[in-house]
C-alpha cells in the first residue's frame, strides 16, 4: 500500500490560537507567532509531517533575530527538513534518515544565503508509540509523564544550557541570565552538529514539547510541564501560550524576554484530547 502524507508548514504565521492536527498515531497542538510589538516577520517556522497514519515529523525552526534574513533560514531549514523526510519515506527509508539528510541540506542553503544568515531547529521523530529528538541550538523538547516527571529534555547548546546540565546553575538561575540570548551551535554554520537524543517509548497519557526559545527563556520547565501533563491538549496549550505571552509582557513581575514564540505539542493517541479519550488505532 503506497503511503499517504499530510503536511502543514506555518511560515512566517501569526497565530491568535493553537490549532489541532492529527499525526502518526498521536494528536498535535501548533501555535506560532510574532513577538508582540514586532513589526518586522516571525522569524520562527513551525512543520508537522505525518506519514501513512502511523509515523510522523514535528519540526520547530528558530532564525536568529539577530542576524540577517532570520525568517528566510528557518524557512529554508523547515523545507529542508520536511522535503527530504518525505523523500526518505517515499524511497522506504526511515525518517532519522530523512532528518539527517535534511538538516544537512539546511547547513547549506542558509550558508548560501551568504548573509550570515542562521536558524535553530529541533524535531521529533515519530514511530508507533516511539519518539526520538534532533536539535541545532537552542529551541528545545520535552517529554512530561501525567505527574509532571521530566522523562526527556534536550541541552540547548548554549553556554547557559550547558551550566544548566553541569549542575552549575539553577533553573531559576538560567532564566535570569544575562547571557542566555548566546547560542553556541547553529544551522548556518562550517561548525553545525546535530543533536540526536535516544528513543523513548511513550506511555499512552506523556506529552511531547517542542519549542523555539520564546518559550524556554520565559517559562522554566516545571511551569511547562504543570501546564501541559494532562487535560484537554488544546486547553493546556493555550493556557501554555497565554502565560508565556503575559510573563513576555512583563504583568507577572518576572524575569522576562520578549521574543517569538513557536510551540507543538504531541500526545499518542489513547491519551485525553478535548476532553474525551481518543481510541487506538488498530484495536
Amino acid at each position: 500500500m503506497s503511503e499517504t502524507n499530510t503536511a502543514a508548514l506555518l511560515i512566517r504565521k501569526d497565530m491568535a490560537t493553537p490549532s489541532v492536527l492529527n499525526v502518526g498515531q498521536g494528536t498535535a497542538t501548533v501555535f506560532t507567532t510574532r513577538c508582540i510589538g514586532k513589526q518586522t516577520p516571525n522569524e520562527d517556522a513551525v512543520g508537522v509531517l505525518s506519514i501513512n497514519g502511523r509515523r510522523g515529523v514535528l519540526v520547530v525552526a528558530d532564525g536568529f533575530g539577530g542576524q540577517p534574513a532570520g525568517d528566510q533560514a528557518a524557512e529554508l531549514a523547515l523545507t529542508a527538513v520536511i522535503e527530504a523526510v518525505e523523500l526518505s519515506s517515499a524511497a522506504g527509508g526511515d525518517a532519522q534518515s530523512g532528518i539527517l539528510a535534511g538538516l544537512d541540506r539546511a547547513n547549506e542553503l542558509v550558508k548560501g544565503l551568504g548573509v550570515g544568515a542562521a536558524t535553530t531547529l529541533a524535531a521529533v521523530e515519530i514511530e508507533g508509540t516511539r519518539i526520538r529528538p534532533y536539535h541545532v541550538g537552542d529551541s528545545e523538547v520535552l517529554v512530561v509523564g501525567q505527574r509532571g516527571r521530566v522523562k526527556l529534555r534536550t541541552i540547548s547548546h548554549s553556554p547557559v544550557g550547558y551550566r544548566v546540565e553541569a549542575g552549575l546553575i539553577n533553573q531559576e538561575e538560567a532564566i535570569q541570565h544575562e547571557e542566555r540570548h548566546i547560542v553556541s551551535n547553529m544551522v548556518g554554520s562550517d561548525e553545525m552538529r546535530i543533536d540526536v537524543g535516544p528513543t523513548v517509548e511513550l506511555r499512552p497519557r506523556d506529552t511531547v514539547v517542542i519549542a523555539s526559545d520564546g518559550l524556554f527563556d520565559n517559562l522554566m520547565v516545571d511551569e511547562i510541564a504543570g501546564v501541559i501533563r494532562k487535560g484537554n491538549l488544546l486547553a493546556s496549550t493555550q493556557q501554555l501560550v497565554e502565560r508565556c505571552q503575559g510573563r513576555m509582557n512583563g504583568a507577572m513581575g518576572e524575569p522576562f524576554k520578549p521574543d517569538d514564540l513557536s510551540v507543538v505539542v504531541f500526545r499518542p493517541s489513547g491519551s485525553v484530547i478535548g476532553g474525551r479519550r481518543r481510541p487506538r488505532y488498530g484495536t
